[in-house]
């Protein structure tokens, strides 16, 4: 028996799995919130009763969220840099501010589409992955592990 009991709308695609877990929603179900608290996911999905605590996000999503703050961020830091309008200080003082909003908008989305892709591929003991499942004979068939 696949664990959890239930079998909800499957992603079909890699690509569906990790645009539900960028919108911090239940990549298995894509009905429930992925996150308890800010970067806290929820133990087991509401809706189809997935447990969440065996991701391993780690480091992983601050790097993603640096990478795509620091190539948004390239070109306006290098206007103001040419620019003789602001002080130095104050140059320093908006680049920071918004390097730091930046990144932490992209933090969420970033550890959402870490754990869907861990979830699809089944690493770190999501058994079975999300691609297995979604391959996985319907409930109800000969074959199907969900009875």
């Amino acid at each position: 028996m696949l664990a959890p009991v239930t079998r909800p709308d499957l992603p079909g695609t890699f690509w569906a799995a990790l645009w539900r877990g960028i919108k911090c929603e239940c990549p298995r179900c894509g009905k429930a919130k992925l996150f308890a608290r800010f970067l806290k996911p929820v133990q087991n999905c509401a809706a189809c009763h997935q447990d969440w605590t065996v991701h391993q996000a780690d480091d992983f999503p601050p790097y993603i969220s640096i990478f795509l703050t620091g190539h948004l961020l390239a070109p306006v830091l290098i206007a103001m840099g040419m620019s003789d309008r602001l002080p130095m200080g104050a140059m320093i003082a908006i680049a920071m501010a918004l390097a730091l909003a930046v990144m932490l908008v992209f933090l969420q989305p970033a550890k959402g589409a870490t754990i869907a892709l861990q979830w699809w591929l089944g690493m770190h003991g999501f058994v079975p992955g999300g691609r297995d499942e979604f391959l996985a004979p319907p409930k109800g068939a000969a074959d199907s592990p969900w009875g």
